[in-house]
């Protein structure tokens, strides 16, 4: 599969995939999800790979799904946020976490809402000095999806996992 909205490649047994949509914020597309989902096969079947580092190219990691993909005409059906979730997120989250190889998440910048759940997934997550991660679920109705109710609580405690999916 030829890759348009990643980068990646395999060398001295690191398998290294970039989030690659920087004027995006590298936010996830079905485009974008299709192509990780292929890497992450590969990374699977490839006994050469004994890790994975994920990252996200320019200014920030992944600002989670890019709502212009979804966007709707006026008048025209509304988009099912729950089926992307089951469809998409939920498979990359346990994948992720299920990988029986190490994945390192290097966070640059602005990991928000799916994108910041997506790192928590990993492994271990190496934060630059910019990185800010962002439960911005409130913002736009919904309650933290991809694995964010699961996982947040256990690495930050409860009281600080409902201020963050509370207040944004």
């Amino acid at each position: 599969m030829a890759y348009e909205t990643i980068l990646f490649d395999v060398s001295d047994g690191v398998a290294k995939l970039t989030l690659n949509r920087p004027e995006r914020l590298n936010s996830f597309t079905v485009a974008m999800h299709e192509e990780v989902t292929d890497a992450f096969a590969r990374v699977e079947a490839d006994e050469a790979v004994r890790a994975v580092l994920l990252t996200g190219a320019g200014r920030g990691f992944c600002a989670g799904q890019d709502l212009g993909d979804r966007a709707v005409a006026p008048g025209g059906e509304a988009v099912d946020l729950g089926a992307s979730v089951e469809r998409y997120y939920a498979p990359l989250i346990r994948r992720i976490s299920g990988l029986d190889k190490p994945v390192v998440c290097a966070v640059n910048g602005v990991a928000a809402g799916a994108g910041a759940n997506i790192a928590l997934a990993c492994d271990v997550v190496i934060a630059a000095r910019s990185a800010k991660f962002i439960q911005s679920f409130a913002n736009i109705g919904l309650i933290p999806d991809s694995g964010g109710t699961w996982v947040l609580p256990r690495l930050v405690g409860l009281v600080r996992a409902m201020g963050l999916a509370l207040t944004g």
